[in-house]
Parts: C-alpha cells; sequence; structure tokens
C-alpha cells in the first residue's frame, strides 16, 4: 500500500478483504482542478469569520493572537454557478487554495474551464478506473487474547512507545490529552465503530472527504484504525496510547484503491474541515510522491513546501494555530529514498522511524528537503510499533505510519501542559529537545525529543 505510509511486515497484521469488482459508478469520467482567479462574490465576510469557523476554531486562532484573512473565505459561488452551468459536478474544494475540483465525462472540457476569465490553470487530477472494488469488514474479537497482555506493566505492548520519548513523566504529571483535539487523516478505519478498545476512545466525529462512493469509512482499511490506537488506546497491559485522553476527528483523506493526485485535494479538503471544527494538532500518515498516471508524479524538485498542493496546505496550518505531525515515508529502501509529500512541509514535525535500540529503521525516508532544510525533523518508535488492527487485536506494524502518531499524541500532552504557547513555540521545543539538536543529519533529523525536558525548557521560557 504505497500511498498509505505502511510497511506492515506485522506479526499480527489485519488485512483487508475484497469481493468481487463492481462496475465504476460513474462510467468513464474525468477530474479537474481548476485554479481560481480570485474570491469575488464569495458568500462570507471576514467581519462575521463565525459563517465559517466553529467557536473552537475561532478561540483556537484568538489563543495564538492569529487573525482570520481572505484564505479562509469560502469560494466565490458566481463561479461556482458558472463552472456548473457548463455541466461539471463539483467534487471538492479548497479555500486556502482558491480550488475547485470539477468531474466531466468529456475530457475536452480541460479546454473550455481553461477559457474562463476567472480560471488561472486547470490540473488533469483524476481519471475513473474501470471497476471499483468493495471491501468487506474484518470480523472482530471479543477480547484480545490473554497471550497479548503484559502483566503489571500499565502501558502494555506501548511501553517503549512513550518510554523512547520520556513521556511518561507528562502523564505523571496528568498531561495525558486531556482538553486536546487530533485529527486523524487516513483511508479509513475499519471497525473502529466496533472495537471496544477504540470505542472507548473519545471521538467527536467523522468526516469522509474521498468522494469516491463508499458504504462507511468503518469497512475501509484498518489502518487509521492502528494510526488511532497509537495515540488514544486506554488498555491498561494491552496498549495505552501516547494521548489517552485527547479527543479526536477521524477524517478519510485518501481512496486506497486508486493512487491519483486528486488525493492531494482530498488531503486539503479534510485538513480544512479539520480547523473549521477546532482541531489543535493533526496526524497524517499519508504521503505522495508517485501516482498511477504517471505524468502526475513529483520531482525531487518540488520538495521546498510549496510547489504542491498538499505540501502547501500543510505550510499553512501552523499559521491557522494548528500543529501538524506527518509520516516522513518508508522510502528509505527503494529508489525514491527521500521523504514524502508533505513531509517537506514547512513548519510542520515530519516523523521518521527508529527501532528500540534508537538505530534508524531501514525503510524510513531520508532528508533534506530541496530547500536544504532538516528532514526527518524527528524521530520515534517505528520498527516496530505496537497498535491495535481491524480485528481488535494487538498488531505489531512497521512503519513511519506509526511513529507519526506516537509523537502526535506526546505533542498533544505538551501542548496541553504548556497551552499559552504556539504551534510553532511547541514544535521548536519538541525539536529542541531532541538529542541530534545540535548536530542534526537527513538520517535522523533533530533525532529523538525529550518531553520532560521539552516540558521544563517551556516552563522556563
Amino acid at each position: 500500500m504505497r500511498k498509505i505510509l505502511l510497511l506492515l511486515v506485522s506479526l499480527l497484521a489485519c488485512h483487508i478483504s475484497y469481493a468481487e469488482a463492481n462496475r465504476y459508478p460513474w462510467g468513464k469520467t474525468y477530474m479537474f482542478r481548476l485554479y481560481l482567479s480570485d474570491k469575488k462574490g464569495s458568500p462570507a465576510s471576514l467581519k462575521q469569520p463565525e459563517q465559517f469557523l466553529s467557536q473552537k476554531a475561532l478561540k483556537r486562532r484568538n489563543r495564538q493572537h492569529i487573525r482570520v484573512d481572505s484564505t479562509d473565505l469560502p469560494l466565490s459561488t458566481a463561479y461556482l454557478k458558472q463552472i456548473q452551468m457548463m455541466g461539471a459536478t463539483i467534487m471538492s474544494k479548497s479555500k486556502w487554495n482558491n480550488t475547485v475540483v470539477v468531474r466531466t465525462a468529456d475530457s475536452t472540457m480541460a479546454t473550455a474551464f481553461g477559457a474562463l476569465p476567472f480560471v488561472r490553470e486547470v490540473v488533469h487530477v483524476w481519471t475513473a478506473p474501470d471497476t471499483l472494488k468493495v471491501v468487506t469488514r474484518d470480523k472482530v474479537v471479543s477480547q484480545m487474547k490473554e497471550s497479548s497482555r503484559v502483566k503489571d506493566r500499565h502501558y502494555g505492548n506501548g511501553g517503549s512507545q512513550i518510554g523512547l520519548l520520556n513521556g511518561k513523566g507528562l502523564h505523571d504529571k496528568g498531561y495525558r490529552g486531556q482538553g486536546m483535539t487530533i485529527a486523524v487523516l487516513d483511508g479509513g478505519f475499519m471497525n473502529a465503530d466496533r472495537i471496544k478498545a477504540i470505542q472507548d476512545i473519545k471521538i467527536l466525529g467523522y468526516k469522509d472527504c474521498v468522494v469516491t462512493p463508499t458504504p462507511t469509512i468503518f469497512a475501509e482499511t484498518d489502518h487509521g484504525t492502528q494510526v488511532l490506537s497509537c495515540m488514544g488506546a486506554n488498555v491498561p497491559e494491552f496498549l495505552v496510547g501516547t494521548a489517552p485522553e485527547a479527543q479526536f476527528w477521524l477524517i478519510r483523506a485518501e481512496e486506497v484503491a486508486t493512487e491519483m493526485l486528486v488525493e492531494e485535494d482530498y488531503w486539503a479538503a479534510a485538513a480544512e474541515f479539520a480547523d473549521s471544527v477546532g482541531v489543535d494538532l493533526i496526524n497524517s500518515s499519508l504521503g505522495y510522491q508517485d501516482f498511477d498516471i504517471k505524468a502526475q508524479d513529483h520531482t525531487y524538485v518540488q520538495q521546498d513546501g510549496y510547489s504542491t498542493l498538499i505540501s502547501r496546505t500543510a505550510s499553512m496550518l501552523a499559521h491557522k494555530g494548528i500543529i501538524l505531525c506527518n509520516s516522513a515515508g518508508n522510502d528509505g529502501m527503494g529508489q525514491w529514498k527521500k521523504i514524502n509529500f508533505p513531509a517537506d512541509a514547512h513548519n510542520i514535525l515530519a516523523v521518521g522511524a527508529i527501532n528500540v535500540s534508537k538505530n534508524n529503521a531501514v525503510f524510513s525516508s531520508v532528508g533534506p528537503s530541496q530547500d536544504l532544510r532538516v528532514k526527518p525533523d524527528v524521530m520515534a518508535l517505528g520498527s516496530p510499533a505496537a497498535t491495535i488492527g481491524g480485528d481488535g487485536e494487538i498488531s505489531w506494524s512497521m512503519g513511519t505510519s506509526f511513529s507519526s502518531p506516537i509523537m502526535c499524541g506526546m505533542v498533544a500532552c505538551l501542548w496541553q501542559a504548556l497551552p499559552t504557547l504556539t504551534a510553532t513555540e511547541v514544535m521548536n521545543l519538541v525539536r529542541m529537545s531532541a538529542d541530534n539538536y545540535t548536530t542534526p543529519n537527513n538520517v535522523f533529523g533533530y533525532g529523538l525529543p525529550d518531553f520532560m525536558k521539552a516540558y521544563e525548557m517551556g516552563k522556563n521560557k
């Protein structure tokens, strides 16, 4: 599964099973991303931000002295109406990028879209596959195997995950993520509505930003379920995550069956939705660089944090008051080797993977960015990590997909402990506390953070 940053060389891996493939419901259709020139005719005003942002989102911004600006305004309804009058169906929108994704059965419509006076650029982002695979759910165990219990160890199989980050001290002080809201952007959350250990996590809601029809995000891949468990699980002696008292939004932003550029539009829509409902942090164990349509492939020269839509969106998050933890990528042993997109973004924490001996996982993608910024930013355990799979059992899974949420949960606890700091200040503390901070490199970045050290530095600041 290259699109979700996951190796899943797992002792107890949960696999997706597919029923017979169905014919694609829309037939042979295409999607195009239209870059709009401005927002003339937007239905909202900056004087009334409560029209498009929740009170929680506004409070987060006010706390960090961040103003609502033109990027937050919804798209022009006048422009959208003209596009629809041409027979196109609007599939996704990004107000931060001022883009709209449209679907049409006529591929030549790209020229007509480009001729509109308010359209700056047209990009082909999707072509319908011939068939659509239908996912069937995994069976869920009634209780975890007793052999998975680690007796007399509160964190159970997750002890090393929090221990390597020196995070237990924060938990002991009462900072376990309470009051913090984390959005999980992923490809699906198999059985997260049925597994008791997952149901006990404080889930505020869920959103599907992928336009391809699916019965429910809880019948898609279990990757998101595993990612969520790294942070939110609270099953003593089996698995306690790094932020067991945090609240979560579950957002599907990845279509597992295909790999096309439109998934960056889904990611942008998911990030903007997360902002609108007031989340504090986002974990994204997703990354992109090669696609089913080879003309859409990214290149090394684009790794400047702005050249791709997904990285440009990610680079905006801190300016909205949100911390993004993103998997660095699993291409260390492949031809690409480098971090994926949006791990190249500015003002985020791109997270690589280590093993329990603090050695770099051979699959963990390396840096730097094209403009020579240190990447990855930091490291956490991911070779392997303990998770809860789609069947409700403990799984041992490998990938930066899991080092990222392990990190994200601890960052949430740190921010809970230091609530007056901005997103950028918290991320800087995390980097400064890491064991490679004075001599960063392209493999470990700033290294392995020490969250008690970060907490003490933050208190004294």
